[in-house]
């Protein structure tokens, strides 16, 4: 067989490859698309699931580039609390808040700096000392009774307060005291303890990450140096937990040993699960309840556009990627370039959950070892990197046509 038959293709093997470009072109652009479509409803589209869920050599590499893939920034109260801040800063300037309005986000996301009820004067007797001189403030200029927004007042406090004027909460009754100066003070105490009751989204994620022994644990200096001394909370046990699964995961040899590991993880993702709940629950309640403060007109400049993360930038890196790929191999533009760069692509999500023997089966349907779907693109697209199908049907032929040499006039 000649150089020349070898080397001859086709016009239906011809079209059959164009089709071919044209479906891979098609399925990756609607992938991009649908993913950017995804990011104007209430559940965006995020590879940080897939990326969380890495398995094989590469798993490491690939959990990192989610720049948090065991959630522990939302189990350290500086990092909740500086993310929040940052967020009621951007949610303040996107929608030009009015002065009324950032007080009330303030309060919200932080709590007030004080509370304050009039009264006009302090009952004969009532000495604020001690704990109360800490916390409360009477400023008789102003007629106010001011309680600092950071300490709070205690239910201990509130009864040690009231008792100075023979009160007892939850047994007497205000509408039974006959002295009018009295009367004012046991209400407002009353008021001035329920408005301080209702914490502000960053005490009610202080209160959980390190007020709740069960979360944080706690010392007993008193029983220093024995097994008392020190309960873990749930924070530490699964800080733990993840480190003995990463080293259970170095060593894993046998079916048996990722079998069991497999059960660990899902034990662990399950504590992860109620330790992160919770936070994410307050963030979005938080989110959800500044909205309600806005007007239609501040409603109209539409949503916040999304904080900068490592995984914010990884999900617009993959649909960008993924839109102006199938855009270049359907238009058949730089078609070389373009499938050299959708098999590099999809070779990443290959990577990230690889069928290799001796590791986890990655989840879904399709059952395969080394050669699954994904991969078999890969190979098609790196075909096309040796075929000049864009010159076949695409804008690279109308550009050949432009810079191809014409042969020179014979006028011999």
């Amino acid at each position: 067989m000649s150089d020349y038959d070898i080397r001859k293709i086709s016009v239906v093997a011809i079209i059959a490859l164009v089709v071919v470009r044209l479906a891979i072109g098609w399925q990756l652009l609607y992938e991009g698309l649908w993913k950017f479509d995804t990011q104007k409803t209430a559940s965006p589209w995020t590879a940080e699931p897939y990326l969380k869920a890495s398995s094989g050599p590469l798993r490491g590499y690939f959990r990192s580039l989610t720049g948090d893939p065991n959630d522990l920034r939302d189990l350290d109260y500086a990092t909740v609390s500086s993310r929040w801040t940052t967020w009621a800063e951007n949610f303040k300037a996107h929608y030009n808040l009015s002065d009324s309005q950032k007080r009330r986000i303030d309060e919200m996301v932080s709590g007030p700096k004080d509370y304050r009820v009039e009264l006009a004067q302090l009952p004969a007797g009532v000495a604020l000392e001690g704990s109360l001189g800490r916390i409360l403030t009477f400023v008789p200029e102003e007629k106010r009774l001011i309680l600092d927004g950071e300490l709070h007042m205690t239910p201990r406090e509130k009864q040690a307060l009231l008792a100075q004027v023979d009160f007892v909460d939850g047994v007497d009754s205000v509408d039974d005291i006959e002295d009018p100066v009295v009367k004012e003070f046991v209400t407002q105490v009353q008021k001035l303890y329920e408005r301080q009751s209702r914490l502000s989204y960053k005490e009610q994620a202080l209160a959980s990450l390190e007020g709740d022994p069960e979360l944080a644990g706690f010392i007993d200096d008193e029983q220093a140096g024995t097994i008392d001394g020190e309960r873990l909370g749930k924070i530490d046990i699964y800080r733990s937990r993840l480190d003995r699964y990463e080293q259970k995961l170095a060593n894993a040899k046998t079916s048996f040993d990722y079998d069991h590991l497999e059960y660990d993880w899902k034990e662990i993702q399950e504590m992860r699960a109620e330790l992160v709940g919770p936070i994410r629950s307050l963030e979005s309640d938080m989110k959800w309840q500044a909205e309600r403060l806005l007007s239609t007109e501040q409603l109209a400049r539409g949503p916040m556009p999304a904080a900068s993360t490592p995984q914010r930038n990884i999900d617009l890196q993959t649909m960008w990627a993924l839109t102006i790929i199938g855009v270049m191999l359907m238009a058949g533009f730089l078609t070389r370039v373009a499938a050299l760069a959708g098999a590099f692509l999809l070779l990443q999500f290959y990577l990230a959950m690889p069928p290799f023997p001796g590791y986890p089966e990655p989840p879904g349907t399709e059952h395969a070892v080394i050669v699954n779907k994904v991969f078999i693109e890969v190979l098609i697209l790196i075909a096309f990197v040796f075929l000049p199908s864009g010159r076949w049907f695409g804008i690279d032929a109308v550009f050949s046509g432009l810079f191809q040499k014409k042969p020179a006039d014979d006028h011999s």
